[in-house]
């Protein structure tokens, strides 16, 4: 799903402001998109003049009027299309793959401290994505069945996590051994 498609999601679920929209989207590892004001902002007039989302105007004390956009009936229609639609096949980019295609020419030593490195990242990655699992408010839940496909997509998260440390722990005790085979 491209952006529009996922900010009429997030607007399926509540209304929100672009602001709002902002926060979701780059606080999240399931919205990859860097989601910076300037494109938000343009597809929210994009999608307000196709009709497909609306606004009110909040006043607020000390602070400039906000816009609060809800999506339209026609907006749903166009989300229930991109749902849809063919998934695409998930893109794998890790840098650090790259990085160890080309260590040869480093010492195991140095190839070890670079997968405690690595192990380190992912470790903390896991737990921000535990944490964020607990959190109540992260995620929309207005049936059973979405609060579950939520939790779901953060258990993928997690499992995705714990193989990459399995496939870690593995590479290390292989090097560490010297039994390349």
């Amino acid at each position: 799903m491209d952006l529009s498609s996922t900010i009429l999601g997030l607007l399926s679920w509540k209304p929100l402001s672009g602001y709002d929209l902002k926060g979701i989207i780059s606080e999240s590892d399931l919205f990859y998109w860097s989601g910076n004001n300037n494109q938000i902002y343009k597809i929210l007039l994009e999608l307000q003049q196709a009709g497909l989302v609306t606004f009110e105007v909040h006043e607020q004390e000390s602070l400039p009027a906000k816009k609060i956009y809800s999506v339209t009936p026609a907006g749903r229609a166009l989300l229930r299309h991109a749902l849809l639609e063919a998934p695409e096949a998930p893109e794998l980019h890790k840098t650090f793959l790259i990085q160890l295609a080309w260590a040869d020419s480093l010492t195991d030593d140095e190839v070890l401290k670079l997968l405690k490195s690595y192990e380190t990242e992912i470790i903390s990655r896991l737990e921000l994505h535990r944490g964020r699992a607990l959190r109540a408010d992260q995620n929309p839940k207005r049936s059973p069945r979405e609060t579950y496909l939520w939790r779901r997509i953060n258990d993928n998260f997690i499992e995705a996590c714990q193989t990459e440390l399995e496939w870690i722990g593995e590479t290390y005790r292989t090097i560490q051994e010297g039994s390349y085979q």
